[in-house]
């Protein structure tokens, strides 16, 4: 296969308005004075994308976006960082959450329920076309991705996906976790992440499973072996969480997809994340290649 893509990223595009607090949690009150509240485009999949297409992977982009203000907001985002986006129309409007961080960096994502409908579909015929000329797949856990599965399944292509917070046991993010190759997930939620893991790998298809545990660094499951990747210690304070998530998942992919051993794979990641931790989730800044190869040299 002649590929033009080396990451097609479906789904996770959408607007987050970022809202600095003093505390989390936020005590109740009348109202409190932040120090900005501001819209920018960003979330999972456009992070995702941002990540990889930064650290020189040729990227593309496929997600239903409004025709509205927050829609735009996601176009001028790629079209500024020259990453390559598919559109289908979204009649409930571009995606979009509210973000409350903490001094910490800690976040709480409130995030619109109402920015899709069970019948939306990506178009079978654009998510065939893009995909057949691409090396890897990251699908992202947003509707409708779910009703792509089947369909790459079907051409063969590895496919990625990020669980985030998920708990082990409920059944939507289920579809995701046994059909990747490469499954990323949050210890957040997991009462036995070890447990969760092995259970992601012996029902599904992953060679690999990814579970972040934050400043605790992460754990990988390849092969039958789980090992610990250590935390990175970040090159600057740390002010905001948002995307770290995803800046490990596109450290990680860079890594998978240049041919490295499972272990450097898990330091980029670990590198990319740390550096997500240390820049405002409102400028949307992600680490290079320079950055990230620098900081994984022994």
């Amino acid at each position: 296969m002649n590929s033009e893509i080396d990451v097609l990223v479906l789904g996770g595009a959408g607007v987050d308005t970022i809202v600095y607090v003093p505390e989390l949690p936020l005590p109740y009150a009348d109202s409190h004075l932040v120090p900005s509240i501001e819209a920018r485009a960003g979330q999972t999949g456009d992070f995702v994308a941002l990540g990889v297409h930064a650290l020189g992977l040729r990227t593309h982009h496929l997600d239903m976006l409004g025709a509205d203000h927050h829609g735009d907001l996601v176009r001028a985002l790629h079209r500024d960082r020259g990453i390559a986006l598919t559109e289908v129309p979204q009649p409930a409007g571009t995606k979009r959450a509210v973000n409350l961080v903490g001094p910490d960096g800690r976040r709480l994502s409130l995030y619109d329920g109402t920015r899709g409908h069970e019948d939306d579909r990506l178009p079978p015929e654009t998510v065939r076309a893009l995909a057949s000329v691409s090396r890897h797949v990251h699908v992202s856990i947003t509707q409708p991705c779910a009703h792509a599965l089947p369909l790459l399944r079907e051409m063969g292509v590895t496919l990625s996906t990020d669980l985030h917070n998920w708990d082990g046991t409920q059944p939507y993010q289920e579809q995701f976790a046994y059909e990747a190759d490469i499954v990323f997930v949050s210890t957040t939620a997991l009462a036995d992440p070890e447990r969760t893991m092995r259970q992601i790998a012996g029902r599904g298809r992953a060679e690999v499973v990814v579970a972040t545990a934050g400043a605790e660094g992460a754990y990988q499951l390849c092969d039958g072996e789980l090992t610990h990747i250590p935390p990175v210690t970040p090159s600057a304070p740390v002010v905001d969480s948002n995307g770290a998530g995803d800046a490990f998942a596109a450290g990680y992919l860079y890594g998978r997809l240049t041919g490295e051993p499972p272990g450097r794979c898990g330091l980029f990641g670990a590198v990319a994340g740390a550096y997500a931790c240390t820049v405002p989730a409102t400028g949307a800044d992600v680490i290079s290649r320079e950055e990230l190869l620098g900081a994984a040299t022994p």
